[in-house]
Order: C-alpha cells, then structure tokens, then sequence
C-alpha cells in the first residue's frame, strides 16, 4: 500500500513538473518584442535628461493606457507621479527603460530616441525598485550583483551603502555571504527593499525608477526605507510612484494622471495653489495623515 501511494505521489509530481516545463518553455519561445535597431548606438554615460513627446501606448488596440503625454523631467530631477489604480503610472515607468515601446509619440534620454539607442546599454543606464523585489535563495552580495555578476566587492560593498544596508549587512551571521532563504524570509521587509535599492544602484544609473517601493512596508520599517530612497535619488534622474506627501512635497514636479492623460503637472506648492484633482486628492486626507490615498484621485473631471 505505501509503495502504491508513492509511486501515485511520483506519477503526481511528474505530471506537475511537464505541466510547469512546457509554460517555461512556451516563455522562453515567445517572440522579443522590443529589439535594438540596425546601426542603434550604445550608450556610455547619460546625463538623465527624459523628455515624453506626445507619447500614447496600448497593450490592446484600440484601449489606451496613455494618451498623449508631453513633458520633460531634466537631469537630477525628481518627478512624482500620483493617480488611481489603473491611470497608467506603471506603464509610463515601463517605457523608460523599453520594456514596452510607445504606440504613438517618442521618449528622448538626452536628447536622442530611445529607439535609436542600444537595448542593452540604455538599460544598464536605469535603475528599477519595484512594490516587491524578489530576492534569491544565495548569498547576500550575489543577490545585490543579480544584474552584473560581475561586479568586484567594492561596487557591491558602494551600492549597499548607498542604499544603507551595509551596516545592518555587517550585522548578518557571514556578513555579504550570508545566505537569504527563498525570497529573502531571514529578512525583514526593510532590509529586503533596502536590498533592492542596492541592486537598482549596482550599475550607478542616471535614472532610477521606483514603483511605490513603501506601499508594502509596514510603518515601522518605512522610515529606513525613506531614508536609503533619499540617499538613492541624489544627483539621479528619478521617477518614483508615490501617494506620500513627503514625497511629493520634495519633488521637483508631480504628474497627476488620470485615465491615461495627465491632468496636472506641477511642484507641490503650485497644484494645491491651482485646485483640481491634486488639491482634492491632498484634502480628502485626515489633518495629520502623511499619505494621499490612491481613491482619492477617483473623481469626476471639473
């Protein structure tokens, strides 16, 4: 009887490993959408300069997720971007390093179309921390050089001091060979995105990328995690998904989207000054609360 169940168990597990195989594979198969074109030129030290021209995108024909946006984020720049679920923030961030290409329009990095600029080495020029980074069941510094493993101790060690982990690295039972479990699960969830914003950094990018990386942080890591963002941002192009008013008071312009357009852009200062959705969206808050709830930008146009 126990030989018959394990034989059932194996005859199951087999079953289960063909049926993952075969999704890997119809992955691995799946055309490259987004390629380098002929006489593209590589990209050796950007400045950070993105410029948006009238940029439209759909993953359906027909269904825009962006329409028409125009706008220009200079190099060292912060820019915030605030809207619903669904108003199309992290499909402009996925543009910028070509996961994805316009459907209409052009994005510029200084001054030259994305288009026109080498695949690879437009990417090792952003830097990307999403919600949730996952993290590997290896050691501690090849988890933070996943992009180059190539990287020598000291870029390694450079990148987890800007994203400050390095202290609390020192701290782990091998130091930068301590190794994570599955996920990072010896970590905590501080650590993990401090982690990530290493990684983002290995490379030192001209432009970083942050999707709403506290939204999964609880109260009492977020300050760490503020802290190793800010350290992260200086002298960097940086576009970060945030509804924190810490955040957007510090930006140096907010893009307010909405159903794919920007109906707002501004500093702070200037959209509580102009109303409309932003000034709503910043008083629909109780007195004290540090976050803009991302329904409160649910509303009718004016």
């Amino acid at each position: 009887s126990a030989q018959i169940n394990q034989i059932a168990q194996i005859s199951n597990t087999m079953q289960q490993c063909l049926t993952g195989a075969r999704r890997v594979f119809e992955v691995l198969d799946t055309p490259v959408e987004v390629t380098s074109r002929q006489g593209a030129h590589a990209v050796i030290s950007a400045r950070g300069d993105i410029r948006f021209e009238d940029v439209s995108f759909h993953y359906q024909k027909g269904v825009d997720v962006l329409n028409g946006l125009s706008f220009q984020a200079q190099a060292g720049s912060l820019t915030a971007i605030l809207g619903a679920t669904g108003s199309g923030k992290s499909a402009l961030l996925s543009l910028i390093p070509r996961f994805f290409d316009p459907t209409a329009g052009r994005i510029l990095l200084d001054g030259c179309d994305l288009r026109d600029l080498e695949l690879s080495s437009l990417r090792r020029q952003v830097g990307i921390v999403f919600q949730e980074s996952f993290l590997f069941s290896t050691s501690i510094a090849e988890n933070i050089a996943f992009g180059n493993p190539g990287a020598s101790q000291e870029q390694i060690e450079r990148a987890a001091r800007m994203a400050r982990a390095h202290d609390f690295i020192l701290d782990m039972p091998e130091g930068y060979e301590t190794q994570l479990f599955e996920a990072g699960g010896n970590l905590s969830g501080g650590q993990r995105q401090r982690l990530a914003i290493a990684r983002a950094l290995l490379l030192e990018p001209a432009v970083l990328l942050l999707d709403d990386p506290t939204s999964a942080i609880d109260p009492l890591t977020e300050a760490e995690i503020l802290d190793a963002m800010e350290n992260a941002m200086k002298d960097r192009t940086t576009f970060v998904v945030a509804h924190r008013l810490s955040t957007l008071r510090r930006a140096d312009q907010i893009l307010v989207l909405n159903h794919g357009k920007i109906e707002q852009i501004g500093s702070h200062q200037e959209l509580l000054k102009s109303g409309g959705l932003y000034r709503r969206a910043v008083e629909s808050q109780l007195p004290g609360e540090d976050v803009v709830e991302p329904y409160a930008m649910e509303v009718s146009r004016e």
